[in-house]
Protein backbone atom coordinates (compact mmCIF):
# COMPACT_ATOMS: atom_id res chain seq x y z
CA UNK A 1 0.00 0.00 0.00
CA UNK A 2 1.53 3.33 -1.21
CA UNK A 3 1.90 5.74 1.69
CA UNK A 4 -0.19 8.82 1.45
CA UNK A 5 1.37 12.08 2.48
CA UNK A 6 -0.58 14.60 3.90
CA UNK A 7 -0.87 18.15 1.72
CA UNK A 8 -0.06 20.65 4.42
CA UNK A 9 -0.22 23.17 1.52
CA UNK A 10 -3.28 22.65 0.67
CA UNK A 11 -4.17 23.23 4.21
CA UNK A 12 -2.09 26.31 4.99
CA UNK A 13 -3.47 27.87 1.87
CA UNK A 14 -6.81 27.54 3.36
CA UNK A 15 -6.14 28.86 6.75
CA UNK A 16 -4.33 31.96 5.24
CA UNK A 17 -7.79 32.66 3.55
CA UNK A 18 -9.19 31.90 6.55
CA UNK A 19 -6.74 34.26 8.89
CA UNK A 20 -7.54 37.41 6.43
CA UNK A 21 -11.16 37.17 7.04
CA UNK A 22 -10.34 37.17 10.35
CA UNK A 23 -8.01 40.32 10.24
CA UNK A 24 -10.58 42.29 7.69
CA UNK A 25 -13.82 40.94 10.26
CA UNK A 26 -11.58 43.36 12.76
CA UNK A 27 -11.47 46.37 10.29
CA UNK A 28 -15.31 46.98 11.16
CA UNK A 29 -14.95 47.50 15.12
CA UNK A 30 -11.65 49.35 14.72
CA UNK A 31 -13.38 51.66 12.68
CA UNK A 32 -16.12 52.26 15.22
CA UNK A 33 -13.38 52.20 18.21
CA UNK A 34 -12.00 55.51 16.18
CA UNK A 35 -15.09 56.94 15.26
CA UNK A 36 -16.61 56.49 18.89
CA UNK A 37 -13.68 57.42 20.52
CA UNK A 38 -12.95 54.31 22.49
CA UNK A 39 -8.97 54.60 23.28
CA UNK A 40 -8.44 50.82 24.51
CA UNK A 41 -10.29 49.27 21.79
CA UNK A 42 -8.28 51.81 19.23
CA UNK A 43 -5.07 50.63 20.65
CA UNK A 44 -5.80 46.82 20.41
CA UNK A 45 -7.36 46.75 16.78
CA UNK A 46 -4.87 49.39 15.60
CA UNK A 47 -2.20 46.15 16.09
CA UNK A 48 -4.27 43.33 15.78
CA UNK A 49 -6.25 44.06 12.44
CA UNK A 50 -3.06 45.27 10.25
CA UNK A 51 -0.87 41.86 11.64
CA UNK A 52 -3.69 39.88 11.31
CA UNK A 53 -4.34 40.80 7.73
CA UNK A 54 -0.49 40.63 7.11
CA UNK A 55 0.30 37.26 8.90
CA UNK A 56 -2.63 35.93 6.16
CA UNK A 57 -1.26 37.34 3.12
CA UNK A 58 2.24 36.04 4.04
CA UNK A 59 0.95 32.33 4.12
CA UNK A 60 -0.55 33.28 0.43
CA UNK A 61 2.29 34.72 -0.51
CA UNK A 62 4.96 32.10 0.15
CA UNK A 63 2.75 28.93 0.19
CA UNK A 64 2.29 27.00 -2.91
CA UNK A 65 -0.29 24.00 -3.54
CA UNK A 66 2.61 22.39 -5.44
CA UNK A 67 -0.83 19.66 -5.12
CA UNK A 68 -4.58 19.60 -5.24
CA UNK A 69 -4.97 16.17 -3.36
CA UNK A 70 -7.42 16.59 -0.59
CA UNK A 71 -8.90 13.85 1.36
CA UNK A 72 -10.41 13.43 4.26
CA UNK A 73 -7.43 14.08 6.50
CA UNK A 74 -6.81 17.36 5.16
CA UNK A 75 -10.37 18.29 5.50
CA UNK A 76 -10.22 17.42 9.12
CA UNK A 77 -7.32 18.90 9.81
CA UNK A 78 -8.50 21.88 7.93
CA UNK A 79 -11.81 22.33 10.35
CA UNK A 80 -9.80 21.65 13.52
CA UNK A 81 -7.13 24.59 12.99
CA UNK A 82 -9.63 26.90 11.79
CA UNK A 83 -11.74 26.93 14.92
CA UNK A 84 -8.21 26.85 17.29
CA UNK A 85 -6.22 29.43 14.97
CA UNK A 86 -9.86 31.91 14.88
CA UNK A 87 -10.25 31.35 18.57
CA UNK A 88 -6.41 32.30 18.72
CA UNK A 89 -6.42 35.42 16.40
CA UNK A 90 -9.76 36.81 17.84
CA UNK A 91 -8.31 36.76 21.76
CA UNK A 92 -5.96 39.30 21.06
CA UNK A 93 -8.11 42.33 20.61
CA UNK A 94 -9.76 41.58 24.37
CA UNK A 95 -5.86 40.70 25.66
CA UNK A 96 -4.15 43.80 23.87
CA UNK A 97 -7.23 46.32 24.77
CA UNK A 98 -6.92 45.53 28.59
CA UNK A 99 -10.52 44.06 28.41
CA UNK A 100 -9.43 40.95 30.02
CA UNK A 101 -7.08 40.43 32.54
CA UNK A 102 -5.12 36.81 30.87
CA UNK A 103 -5.16 35.21 27.99
CA UNK A 104 -6.98 32.63 29.40
CA UNK A 105 -10.43 35.58 29.70
CA UNK A 106 -9.10 36.44 25.97
CA UNK A 107 -9.17 32.72 25.06
CA UNK A 108 -12.74 32.13 26.33
CA UNK A 109 -14.25 35.15 25.04
CA UNK A 110 -13.27 34.56 21.45
CA UNK A 111 -13.77 31.16 21.52
CA UNK A 112 -17.61 32.03 22.88
CA UNK A 113 -17.76 34.19 19.93
CA UNK A 114 -16.79 31.84 17.07
CA UNK A 115 -18.42 28.96 18.17
CA UNK A 116 -21.68 31.36 19.10
CA UNK A 117 -21.96 30.01 22.46
CA UNK A 118 -22.22 33.56 23.68
CA UNK A 119 -20.90 33.44 27.00
CA UNK A 120 -18.14 35.61 29.07
CA UNK A 121 -15.43 35.33 31.35
CA UNK A 122 -15.29 39.10 32.12
CA UNK A 123 -16.53 40.04 35.92
CA UNK A 124 -19.30 42.21 35.08
CA UNK A 125 -20.77 40.24 31.59
CA UNK A 126 -20.77 43.27 29.90
CA UNK A 127 -17.21 44.57 27.47
CA UNK A 128 -16.80 47.90 25.58
CA UNK A 129 -19.16 48.93 22.93
CA UNK A 130 -16.53 48.08 19.61
CA UNK A 131 -15.20 44.29 21.65
CA UNK A 132 -19.19 43.45 21.72
CA UNK A 133 -19.14 44.46 17.89
CA UNK A 134 -16.61 42.23 17.52
CA UNK A 135 -18.10 39.65 19.68
CA UNK A 136 -20.98 39.47 17.36
CA UNK A 137 -19.19 39.97 14.34
CA UNK A 138 -17.36 36.55 15.37
CA UNK A 139 -21.08 35.04 16.13
CA UNK A 140 -22.31 35.75 12.43
CA UNK A 141 -18.68 34.42 10.56
CA UNK A 142 -19.01 30.99 13.03
CA UNK A 143 -22.94 31.00 12.35
CA UNK A 144 -22.81 29.33 9.35
CA UNK A 145 -19.57 28.81 9.77
CA UNK A 146 -16.23 30.32 8.20
CA UNK A 147 -15.12 27.74 6.21
CA UNK A 148 -19.07 27.35 4.61
CA UNK A 149 -18.18 30.46 2.85
CA UNK A 150 -14.57 29.52 2.25
CA UNK A 151 -15.74 26.64 0.10
CA UNK A 152 -17.34 28.71 -2.47
CA UNK A 153 -13.69 30.09 -2.70
CA UNK A 154 -11.78 26.64 -3.27
CA UNK A 155 -12.86 25.79 -6.68
CA UNK A 156 -9.49 28.57 -7.61
CA UNK A 157 -7.15 25.89 -5.61
CA UNK A 158 -8.79 22.62 -6.97
CA UNK A 159 -9.97 21.82 -3.85
CA UNK A 160 -13.07 19.79 -3.22
CA UNK A 161 -15.00 21.59 -0.69
CA UNK A 162 -17.40 18.64 0.41
CA UNK A 163 -14.39 16.98 1.88
CA UNK A 164 -14.44 19.97 4.39
CA UNK A 165 -18.28 19.99 4.67
CA UNK A 166 -18.49 16.39 6.01
CA UNK A 167 -15.97 17.29 8.41
CA UNK A 168 -17.23 20.68 9.93
CA UNK A 169 -20.99 18.72 10.62
CA UNK A 170 -19.97 15.20 10.50
CA UNK A 171 -23.55 14.43 12.00
CA UNK A 172 -26.12 13.97 9.44
CA UNK A 173 -24.68 15.03 6.32
CA UNK A 174 -24.70 18.51 5.01
CA UNK A 175 -26.90 17.91 2.05
CA UNK A 176 -25.69 19.13 -1.52
CA UNK A 177 -28.14 21.64 -2.83
CA UNK A 178 -26.68 21.89 -6.14
CA UNK A 179 -23.97 20.34 -8.86
CA UNK A 180 -20.95 21.64 -6.90
CA UNK A 181 -20.80 22.06 -3.46
CA UNK A 182 -18.64 25.62 -3.87
CA UNK A 183 -22.10 26.70 -5.09
CA UNK A 184 -23.97 25.11 -2.26
CA UNK A 185 -22.11 27.03 -0.16
CA UNK A 186 -23.21 30.16 -1.73
CA UNK A 187 -26.35 29.73 -1.74
CA UNK A 188 -26.47 28.67 2.33
CA UNK A 189 -24.34 32.30 2.68
CA UNK A 190 -27.47 34.12 0.69
CA UNK A 191 -30.01 32.21 2.81
CA UNK A 192 -28.18 33.81 5.71
CA UNK A 193 -27.07 37.40 4.72
CA UNK A 194 -30.79 37.40 3.92
CA UNK A 195 -32.65 36.53 7.30
CA UNK A 196 -29.46 38.71 8.51
CA UNK A 197 -30.93 41.88 6.88
CA UNK A 198 -34.65 41.04 7.50
CA UNK A 199 -34.23 40.78 10.95
CA UNK A 200 -32.07 44.19 11.28
CA UNK A 201 -34.75 45.83 9.48
CA UNK A 202 -37.69 44.47 11.48
CA UNK A 203 -36.05 45.52 14.72
CA UNK A 204 -35.25 48.72 13.29
CA UNK A 205 -39.05 49.05 12.98
CA UNK A 206 -39.92 48.49 16.46
CA UNK A 207 -38.83 51.98 17.45
CA UNK A 208 -36.83 50.89 20.43
CA UNK A 209 -33.49 50.13 19.13
CA UNK A 210 -31.10 52.41 18.09
CA UNK A 211 -28.81 51.24 15.23
CA UNK A 212 -25.86 49.80 17.13
CA UNK A 213 -28.61 47.59 19.65
CA UNK A 214 -29.71 46.38 16.09
CA UNK A 215 -26.42 45.46 14.76
CA UNK A 216 -25.83 43.48 17.97
CA UNK A 217 -28.83 41.38 18.48
CA UNK A 218 -29.03 40.82 14.80
CA UNK A 219 -25.56 39.49 15.04
CA UNK A 220 -26.22 37.80 17.94
CA UNK A 221 -29.97 36.06 17.08
CA UNK A 222 -29.09 34.76 13.50
CA UNK A 223 -26.28 33.28 14.24
CA UNK A 224 -27.75 31.77 17.68
CA UNK A 225 -25.58 33.10 19.93
CA UNK A 226 -27.38 35.21 22.19
CA UNK A 227 -25.21 37.88 22.55
CA UNK A 228 -26.78 40.73 25.38
CA UNK A 229 -26.30 44.45 24.79
CA UNK A 230 -27.91 45.62 28.33
CA UNK A 231 -27.03 44.08 31.75
CA UNK A 232 -30.86 43.29 31.93
CA UNK A 233 -30.97 41.36 29.20
CA UNK A 234 -34.17 41.61 26.26
CA UNK A 235 -36.07 42.60 29.49
CA UNK A 236 -34.49 45.84 28.64
CA UNK A 237 -36.82 46.41 25.74
CA UNK A 238 -40.01 45.51 27.50
CA UNK A 239 -41.53 45.09 23.43
CA UNK A 240 -43.20 41.79 23.17
CA UNK A 241 -43.04 42.65 19.08
CA UNK A 242 -38.78 42.56 19.83
CA UNK A 243 -39.10 39.24 21.60
CA UNK A 244 -41.32 37.74 19.04
CA UNK A 245 -38.58 38.48 16.02
CA UNK A 246 -35.82 37.92 18.09
CA UNK A 247 -37.64 34.45 18.66
CA UNK A 248 -39.02 33.93 15.32
CA UNK A 249 -35.15 34.36 13.50
CA UNK A 250 -33.24 32.41 16.22
CA UNK A 251 -36.04 29.36 15.27
CA UNK A 252 -35.08 30.06 11.45
CA UNK A 253 -31.80 29.69 12.30
CA UNK A 254 -32.02 26.84 14.02
CA UNK A 255 -34.31 24.97 11.15
CA UNK A 256 -32.15 22.97 8.35
CA UNK A 257 -30.75 25.43 5.84
CA UNK A 258 -31.66 23.05 3.31
CA UNK A 259 -35.16 23.42 3.60
CA UNK A 260 -34.99 27.37 2.70
CA UNK A 261 -33.44 25.81 -0.87
CA UNK A 262 -36.32 23.72 -1.30
CA UNK A 263 -38.58 26.40 -0.30
CA UNK A 264 -36.94 29.16 -2.74
CA UNK A 265 -36.87 26.38 -5.53
CA UNK A 266 -40.89 25.47 -5.25
CA UNK A 267 -40.28 22.20 -3.38
CA UNK A 268 -42.40 22.74 -0.59
CA UNK A 269 -43.55 18.57 -0.52
CA UNK A 270 -39.83 18.35 0.62
CA UNK A 271 -40.31 20.69 3.49
CA UNK A 272 -44.08 19.01 4.50
CA UNK A 273 -42.11 15.43 5.03
CA UNK A 274 -38.96 16.44 7.10
CA UNK A 275 -39.67 14.49 10.02
CA UNK A 276 -37.29 16.54 12.20
CA UNK A 277 -39.14 19.94 11.39
CA UNK A 278 -42.42 18.49 12.36
CA UNK A 279 -40.50 16.92 15.65
CA UNK A 280 -38.76 20.12 16.28
CA UNK A 281 -42.18 22.07 15.80
CA UNK A 282 -43.58 19.78 18.83
CA UNK A 283 -40.60 19.73 20.90
CA UNK A 284 -41.32 23.84 20.78
CA UNK A 285 -45.23 23.67 20.90
CA UNK A 286 -45.13 20.93 23.94
CA UNK A 287 -41.86 22.83 25.87
CA UNK A 288 -43.77 26.11 25.81
CA UNK A 289 -47.36 24.85 26.82
CA UNK A 290 -45.62 22.61 29.53
CA UNK A 291 -43.29 25.89 30.85
CA UNK A 292 -46.22 28.33 30.68
CA UNK A 293 -48.23 25.92 32.35
CA UNK A 294 -46.15 25.79 35.61
CA UNK A 295 -45.43 29.32 35.62
CA UNK A 296 -49.25 29.82 35.68
CA UNK A 297 -49.53 27.25 38.86
CA UNK A 298 -46.48 27.66 40.96
CA UNK A 299 -45.68 31.40 40.30
CA UNK A 300 -49.11 32.87 39.61
CA UNK A 301 -48.52 34.21 36.39
CA UNK A 302 -51.42 35.17 33.72
CA UNK A 303 -51.71 33.15 31.09
CA UNK A 304 -50.35 35.50 28.68
CA UNK A 305 -47.68 36.38 30.64
CA UNK A 306 -46.60 33.10 30.88
CA UNK A 307 -46.92 31.88 27.25
CA UNK A 308 -45.10 35.39 26.66
CA UNK A 309 -42.65 33.94 29.05
CA UNK A 310 -42.38 30.25 28.07
CA UNK A 311 -42.24 30.54 23.95
CA UNK A 312 -39.47 33.19 24.53
CA UNK A 313 -37.62 31.43 26.88
CA UNK A 314 -38.20 27.91 24.91
CA UNK A 315 -37.27 29.02 21.77
CA UNK A 316 -33.84 30.64 23.16
CA UNK A 317 -32.78 27.60 24.71
CA UNK A 318 -34.33 24.97 21.96
CA UNK A 319 -32.44 26.89 19.31
CA UNK A 320 -29.01 27.22 21.61
CA UNK A 321 -29.42 30.81 21.73
CA UNK A 322 -29.26 30.82 25.55
CA UNK A 323 -31.36 34.67 25.61
CA UNK A 324 -32.77 35.30 28.82
CA UNK A 325 -35.53 37.37 29.64
CA UNK A 326 -36.91 36.56 33.08
CA UNK A 327 -34.70 35.42 36.03
CA UNK A 328 -35.59 31.43 34.82
CA UNK A 329 -33.60 30.56 38.17
CA UNK A 330 -36.59 31.63 39.73
CA UNK A 331 -39.30 29.07 37.65
CA UNK A 332 -40.28 25.91 38.88
CA UNK A 333 -38.43 22.51 38.46
CA UNK A 334 -40.58 21.39 36.33
CA UNK A 335 -39.70 24.68 33.88
CA UNK A 336 -36.28 24.29 34.64
CA UNK A 337 -35.50 20.56 33.58
CA UNK A 338 -37.38 21.33 30.08
CA UNK A 339 -35.15 23.99 29.36
CA UNK A 340 -32.36 21.96 30.45
CA UNK A 341 -33.72 18.96 28.15
CA UNK A 342 -33.98 21.50 25.54
CA UNK A 343 -29.90 22.37 25.74
CA UNK A 344 -29.18 18.54 25.57
CA UNK A 345 -31.65 18.55 22.09
CA UNK A 346 -30.75 21.26 20.16
CA UNK A 347 -32.04 23.12 17.04
CA UNK A 348 -32.02 20.97 13.60
CA UNK A 349 -29.28 19.54 11.28
CA UNK A 350 -27.24 21.57 9.32
CA UNK A 351 -28.27 24.96 11.05
CA UNK A 352 -26.16 27.18 13.42
CA UNK A 353 -27.67 25.68 16.46
CA UNK A 354 -25.88 23.06 18.22
CA UNK A 355 -26.04 20.24 20.65
CA UNK A 356 -27.03 16.87 20.01
CA UNK A 357 -29.52 17.48 17.26
CA UNK A 358 -33.55 16.94 16.78
CA UNK A 359 -32.52 14.08 13.86
CA UNK A 360 -30.15 12.61 16.68
CA UNK A 361 -33.26 12.18 19.51
CA UNK A 362 -35.44 10.94 17.01
CA UNK A 363 -33.09 7.90 15.58
CA UNK A 364 -32.01 6.80 19.15
CA UNK A 365 -36.05 7.10 20.50
CA UNK A 366 -36.51 4.70 17.34
CA UNK A 367 -34.11 2.77 18.67
CA UNK A 368 -35.58 2.11 22.04
CA UNK A 369 -38.94 1.31 20.62
CA UNK A 370 -37.24 -1.30 17.38
CA UNK A 371 -35.66 -2.78 21.02
CA UNK A 372 -38.30 -3.47 22.79
CA UNK A 373 -40.30 -4.73 19.80
CA UNK A 374 -37.47 -7.34 19.36
CA UNK A 375 -37.53 -8.50 22.70
CA UNK A 376 -41.23 -8.99 21.97
CA UNK A 377 -40.33 -11.05 18.60
CA UNK A 378 -37.13 -12.00 18.75
CA UNK A 379 -36.74 -13.08 14.87
CA UNK A 380 -38.19 -9.80 13.46
CA UNK A 381 -36.45 -7.45 11.37
CA UNK A 382 -37.43 -4.00 12.20
CA UNK A 383 -35.51 -1.00 10.55
CA UNK A 384 -35.14 2.03 11.88
CA UNK A 385 -37.45 4.33 9.14
CA UNK A 386 -37.84 8.43 9.14
CA UNK A 387 -40.96 8.82 7.14
CA UNK A 388 -41.06 5.86 4.67
CA UNK A 389 -37.13 5.00 4.15
CA UNK A 390 -35.28 3.11 6.36
CA UNK A 391 -32.35 4.91 8.05
CA UNK A 392 -28.87 2.94 6.65
CA UNK A 393 -27.32 0.74 9.70
CA UNK A 394 -23.94 3.11 9.29
CA UNK A 395 -25.68 5.81 9.29
CA UNK A 396 -27.41 4.98 12.88
CA UNK A 397 -24.35 3.35 14.03
CA UNK A 398 -22.51 6.56 13.77
CA UNK A 399 -25.80 8.56 15.51
CA UNK A 400 -25.56 6.10 18.26
CA UNK A 401 -21.53 6.44 18.82
CA UNK A 402 -22.07 9.83 18.63
CA UNK A 403 -24.33 10.22 21.36
CA UNK A 404 -22.63 7.80 23.35
CA UNK A 405 -19.80 10.04 23.14
CA UNK A 406 -21.38 13.31 24.16
CA UNK A 407 -22.67 11.81 27.16
CA UNK A 408 -19.49 10.22 27.80
CA UNK A 409 -17.79 13.62 27.11
CA UNK A 410 -20.17 15.35 29.23
CA UNK A 411 -19.71 13.29 32.64
CA UNK A 412 -16.11 13.24 32.60
CA UNK A 413 -15.78 16.85 32.18
CA UNK A 414 -18.34 17.63 34.49
CA UNK A 415 -15.62 15.51 36.98
CA UNK A 416 -13.23 18.33 35.88
CA UNK A 417 -15.33 21.07 36.58
CA UNK A 418 -16.01 20.06 39.84
CA UNK A 419 -12.34 20.02 40.53
CA UNK A 420 -12.83 23.53 41.75
CA UNK A 421 -15.31 23.09 44.54
CA UNK A 422 -18.37 23.87 42.31
CA UNK A 423 -21.67 21.85 43.63
CA UNK A 424 -22.96 19.34 41.08
CA UNK A 425 -25.50 21.68 39.66
CA UNK A 426 -22.74 24.14 38.55
CA UNK A 427 -20.36 21.33 37.81
CA UNK A 428 -22.86 19.89 35.16
CA UNK A 429 -25.01 22.93 33.57
CA UNK A 430 -21.82 24.47 33.01
CA UNK A 431 -20.20 21.92 30.99
CA UNK A 432 -23.84 21.25 28.95
CA UNK A 433 -23.59 25.17 28.73
CA UNK A 434 -20.09 24.73 26.59
CA UNK A 435 -20.83 21.49 24.75
CA UNK A 436 -24.40 22.47 23.96
CA UNK A 437 -23.08 26.40 22.34
CA UNK A 438 -26.13 27.45 24.32
CA UNK A 439 -23.69 29.85 26.65
CA UNK A 440 -26.80 29.54 29.54
CA UNK A 441 -26.21 27.56 32.54
CA UNK A 442 -27.98 27.24 36.06
CA UNK A 443 -26.38 26.65 39.49
CA UNK A 444 -23.80 29.85 40.60
CA UNK A 445 -22.63 30.77 37.14
CA UNK A 446 -26.11 31.55 36.02
CA UNK A 447 -26.42 33.92 38.98
CA UNK A 448 -23.48 35.72 38.84
CA UNK A 449 -23.85 36.12 34.83
CA UNK A 450 -20.72 35.09 33.68
CA UNK A 451 -18.40 32.62 34.38
CA UNK A 452 -15.06 34.98 36.00
CA UNK A 453 -15.03 32.36 38.90
CA UNK A 454 -13.49 29.67 37.08
CA UNK A 455 -9.65 28.81 37.49
CA UNK A 456 -7.42 30.08 34.12
CA UNK A 457 -6.49 26.25 33.40
CA UNK A 458 -10.67 25.52 33.46
CA UNK A 459 -11.13 28.59 31.30
CA UNK A 460 -9.19 26.85 28.58
CA UNK A 461 -10.85 23.64 29.31
CA UNK A 462 -14.18 25.42 28.83
CA UNK A 463 -12.90 27.01 25.86
CA UNK A 464 -12.02 23.50 24.48
CA UNK A 465 -15.29 22.07 24.90
CA UNK A 466 -17.24 24.93 23.45
CA UNK A 467 -14.55 24.32 20.17
CA UNK A 468 -15.70 20.52 20.27
CA UNK A 469 -18.88 20.84 20.71
CA UNK A 470 -19.52 23.46 17.65
CA UNK A 471 -17.53 20.85 15.74
CA UNK A 472 -19.63 18.09 16.74
CA UNK A 473 -16.96 15.76 19.03
CA UNK A 474 -15.22 13.94 16.24
CA UNK A 475 -13.77 16.52 14.34
CA UNK A 476 -11.13 17.26 17.49
CA UNK A 477 -11.26 13.80 19.19
CA UNK A 478 -10.05 12.22 15.57
CA UNK A 479 -6.60 14.14 15.88
CA UNK A 480 -5.66 12.70 19.18
CA UNK A 481 -6.10 8.78 17.69
CA UNK A 482 -3.19 7.00 16.35
CA UNK A 483 -5.05 5.90 12.97
CA UNK A 484 -5.68 9.42 12.19
CA UNK A 485 -1.85 10.23 11.99
CA UNK A 486 -0.86 6.40 10.36
CA UNK A 487 0.67 7.12 6.88
CA UNK A 488 -1.36 3.83 5.23
CA UNK A 489 -4.73 5.98 5.84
Amino acid sequence: MTAKVTNYRAIARILGIIVVIIGIAELIPWIYAEVTGDAAAVHGFRICAPATIILGLLVLFFVRTGRTRFGPREGYLVVAFCWIIASLLGAFPYLVSGFTGSFADAFFEASSGFTTTGCTAIEGGITCRALLLWKAISHWLGGMGILVFVISLLPALGINGQVIARAEAPGPVLEKMTVRMSDSAKVLYVTYISFTIAEFILLMLSGKMCVYDGVITTLGSISTGGLLVHPSGIAYYNSIYIELVISLFCLLASVNFVLYHYLATGKISYILKDIELRAYGIIIAGSTILCAGGLMVTNNESFGQALRNSFFQVSSFASTAGYTRTPYLDWPTVCQIVLLALMFIGGCSASTAGSLKVIRVIVMLKMIVRGCTRRIHPRSVVPVKLGRGAVPAPVVSNITVFVFTFMALFLISGLVISLQGCDMETSFTSVICMLSNTGASFGYGASLGNFSFFHPALKIFLSALMIVGRLELFTIIILFTKSFWSRNH
